[in-house]
């Protein structure tokens, strides 16, 4: 496979993967940092830092607007609820790099 193919196929993959994220708003953020690792919010920096190193000006709220599919705010106010206990607690535990 040459560059091109797999560049293309790169690129479609993560836009079947936002799409995916943007239709399963039922999963939180927290959920996918606890289990995976990662979030919107990464995949939005990463988007970010990739149009950096491409030599584009992008914002924080404009990369967040590609992966949410919406404003940050607006799915926040429409989708995001509040972590559990339970929640919390894995996150502290998994994401503390004390450790």
């Amino acid at each position: 496979m040459d560059q091109v193919a797999k560049t293309e196929l790169e690129a479609a993959a993560f836009r079947r993967l936002v799409a995916h994220l943007q239709e399963r708003t039922d999963v939180q953020n927290i959920d996918m940092m606890n289990l995976a690792g990662f979030c919107r919010n990464c995949m939005s920096r990463w988007y970010r830092q990739a149009a950096k190193a491409s030599g584009i000006d992008m914002d924080e709220a404009a990369a967040r607007k590609i992966v949410y599919g919406m404003e940050y705010a607006d799915w926040k106010a429409q989708h995001q609820t509040e972590a559990s206990p339970e929640q919390k607690a894995l996150y502290e535990k998994t994401h503390n790099h004390d450790n």
